[in-house]
């Protein structure tokens, strides 16, 4: 069987990178520093929180790059919130917005209510204009059940999108094969991702490619602008702010990126693959 990176038209031996920007719409810095990561940085991909209070401003000042949906259903900052969309009673806390954790989620929340949840945060994105490219899930929340992945899943066949999983190596940890269950169903997803603890993923990246695997590897940062808003709702706010010098201006990234052998993709490589492969999607 040929590898992703064959189907995707290189050498079975190369090493093809995707670097994903996160939480696009969550605040105004984030979204000045996910655009320049795309324009003007090394990010090829973003994935957005249509949840979010800034997501509508993202989505008038899209023009073309790269954007999927980072299926939101927590609000972990304390004093900045943000609530479903459909306004499902079980995927609110006490305060009136998403559940802080991904603990009080699992224990609380609806499988209907969150299925129907993530429909409309993709639809959502659609009607605003975005050409969504593929899913992730913010916090692991839809992966690291099996309950959760089943609707995670169903959506990617639904909308025939790729989505974010982790490597092969964390399934015994999870507890149940998830990528093998996501290749039976015809969803893409890349070889190997690098996980990120929070924020600030400088350390990461270089670590990730000073010895990059062959195949396709997503990496994701958080790239946000340095602001009063962003200093005050967020206490990793200086890591965001590294992770757009990293995108944008460290010229050792380039380095290490030319050194490491990588060919930059983004994904929508792999969903119009994902669709090519699957024609009645």
């Amino acid at each position: 069987m040929r590898s992703l990176a064959e189907r995707l038209g290189h050498d079975a031996d190369s090493r093809l990178v995707i670097i994903n920007a996160d939480d696009l719409g969550l605040c105004q810095a984030a979204n000045s520093g996910v655009y320049e990561a795309l324009r003007l940085g090394v990010a090829t991909s973003a994935t957005l929180m249509v949840p979010c209070p800034w997501a509508r401003a993202a989505a008038a000042e899209h023009s073309g790059e790269d954007i999927g949906v980072h299926l939101t259903l927590n609000a972990e900052h304390d004093r900045y919130r943000w609530g479903p969309i459909t306004h499902a009673p079980s995927l609110l806390d006490g305060d009136g917005g998403f559940p802080r954790t991904i603990s009080d989620l699992w224990d609380h929340a609806d499988l209907d209510e969150v299925r129907r949840e993530c429909r409309a945060q993709i639809e959502r994105a659609i009607l605003w204009g975005f050409d969504v490219t593929h899913l992730d899930s913010h916090m692991g929340a839809l992966q690291l059940r099996p309950e959760f992945f089943d609707v995670y899943l169903d959506l990617a066949v639904e909308f025939a999108l790729p989505i974010r999983l982790s490597g092969a190596s964390t399934e015994k940890a999870i507890g149940f094969p998830f990528r093998q269950l996501a290749a039976a169903e015809g969803v893409l997803f890349t070889d190997h991702f690098v996980h990120v603890g929070g924020v600030g993923s400088r350390r990461a990246i270089e670590s990730a490619l000073f010895n990059l695997p062959t195949g396709v590897t997503e990496l994701y940062v958080h790239p946000a602008t340095d602001t009063p808003e962003l200093r005050s709702l967020d206490t990793e706010w200086s890591s965001r702010v590294d992770d757009l010098h990293l995108m944008c201006h460290d010229s050792r990234l380039q380095a290490m990126l030319q050194r490491s052998g990588a060919t930059l993709i983004s994904y929508r490589q792999l969903r119009d693959l994902q669709r090519s492969e699957t024609p009645a999607s």
